[in-house]
């Protein structure tokens, strides 16, 4: 998964996910795999935008029940075809997280990994983020901040598409924040993704807890 402008359509993202490299690597997004270690086996996980496959099939693979959904044709193709390769059962969709149909109160966890969205539909997406978890699940999220255009490693370069902890705080506002930061990282996803790189980071509970975990 990576930066995604939904509008005006998938094209980029199929030209990208056709090429035989996977551009973001193959290994999970490292903060998803650090706070999905601390997750109960077997939990439901939502990952809109997931491109080609990478996070939910590693999740898959550690045995949780997953959903993926992305706007790309050749991408969530070349993402059913790796997951049988793995061996692992997952649901992959095609959608526009414009207009898909979300499912509400349905998962333990979701992540949103590097998912860009136009102003217009941004705010609508996170709220459906939320709403699609049960009571005290969790949404784990990392994306770049406007400091990312200081940077060569991957990201928009139009700030209307970079995102900042504020932002978050007001669209995730039906959920808690447990974490939240912005902050430099060295990013190691593939060649796109490759390098220093500004980020903001957020661990957000929808309301009314549940026992998911019980780390935090």
């Amino acid at each position: 998964m990576t930066e995604k402008k939904l509008n005006p359509g998938a094209a980029m993202w199929d030209e990208r996910f056709s090429k035989a490299d996977p551009i973001y690597g193959e290994k999970p997004n490292a903060y998803l795999a650090e706070k999905a270690a601390q997750w109960k086996p077997g939990c439901s996980v939502l990952i809109p935008g997931d491109g080609y496959g990478r996070n939910g099939i590693w999740l898959a693979r550690q045995g949780f029940q997953v959903r993926t959904v992305d706007i790309s044709p050749v991408g969530v193709e070349r993402a059913r075809s790796a997951a049988r390769d793995a061996g692992v059962s997952i649901s992959i969709e095609e959608g526009n997280l414009a207009t898909w149909d979300w499912p509400m109160g349905a998962f333990d966890a979701a992540a949103a990994i590097f998912v860009h969205l136009p102003p217009d539909i941004r705010a609508g997406a996170h709220s459906n983020m939320i709403r699609a978890l049960k009571p005290g699940g969790l949404l784990i999220f990392e994306a770049f901040t406007p400091g990312q255009l200081r940077f060569t490693s991957g990201g928009p370069k139009e700030e209307a598409l970079l995102y900042t902890a504020e932002m978050l705080r007001r669209d995730f506002a039906g959920a808690e924040a447990l974490e939240l930061e912005e902050k430099e990282i060295e990013l190691d996803e593939g060649w796109r993704h490759s390098g220093p790189a500004a980020v903001v980071r957020g661990v957000f509970q929808k309301r009314e807890k549940t026992n998911v975990q019980g780390n935090y």
